[in-house]
């Protein structure tokens, strides 16, 4: 770019990174300490350098922090957060309803935290869409645990095959409570018609963290298994998802 000036007699500005920029701007008195400025950048170089292994959870959550309260002392709130839900993750997937209640988090900051969240769920989805199930099993799990592990309220979501055991589609079928979901086996067994799948994968989370199937998961799975067997559409397994491990109708012997 030249210096001329442009129509208005106006001297083009120079380009710039905008964080770089805000970090290296003079802070007007009173608005932003010099040692939060330092702090921030310190934290920065620590990520890009070291990565997120570099950091403790309360450290990553300030690095999220940081765009939406641009020029304030996150740390306390970085605690506070992971105090109220445990861990990085806990903070993360956390409804909005309850984000809200926490004292100093507004919308900017809940924007922010369900980006990371899709972001998270995206990139998780990437690895198992349209990829062989078997051949890709560990990544379905992560996908699942991603999606699911943290989250307050029961999910039932159905993963629908074609005859190649590749992963066409990926549905929530319903939400429940903190430990009840209905689930109608007619309509999963309708909707994979539709879909022309030719297999299922059903997966559900339970919110305690415990994913011991209960009687009723039990008789819902064998439900969905008599219907699907009806139409020639095989029912591969049951996953519940627990908030650190996972339970496996097939591996079970439950199916």
């Amino acid at each position: 770019m030249t210096d001329r000036a442009n129509a208005f007699g106006e001297m083009p500005l120079p380009l710039f990174d905008l964080d770089e920029a805000v970090d290296a701007a003079p802070v007007p008195a009173g608005r932003m300490p010099s040692y939060i400025a330092d702090h921030r950048k310190r934290l920065r170089t620590r990520f890009l350098q070291g990565g997120a292994q570099a950091l403790p959870d309360y450290e990553m959550l300030e690095l999220v922090l940081f765009r939406a309260i641009p020029r304030q002392d996150v740390k306390p709130l970085a605690h506070l957060l992971l105090n109220t839900f445990g861990d990085f993750n806990g903070v993360i997937a956390a409804p909005p309803e309850r984000l809200k209640q926490v004292k100093g988090i507004g919308d900017a900051v809940i924007c922010e935290l369900k980006v990371i969240e899709s972001a998270a769920q995206r990139l998780a989805r990437s690895r198992v869409m349209q990829r062989h199930v078997v051949s890709s099993w560990d990544a379905l799990i992560d996908y699942c645990h991603t999606t699911m592990a943290h989250r307050e309220t029961e999910q039932f979501r159905v993963l629908f095959l074609d005859r190649k055991n590749v992963l066409i589609a990926d549905e929530e079928q319903a939400r429940g409570t903190v430990d009840h979901v209905p689930v109608y086996p007619r309509e999963v067994v309708k909707r994979a018609l539709e879909l022309n799948a030719s297999a299922l994968i059903l997966v559900h989370n339970h919110p305690s963290g415990d994913p011991t199937p209960s009687e009723a998961d039990i008789a819902m799975t064998h439900q969905i298994a008599a219907a699907a067997t009806a139409l020639s559409i095989t029912l591969h397994d049951h996953l519940i998802v627990g908030k650190s491990r996972e339970l496996s109708f097939r591996s079970e012997g439950l199916i």
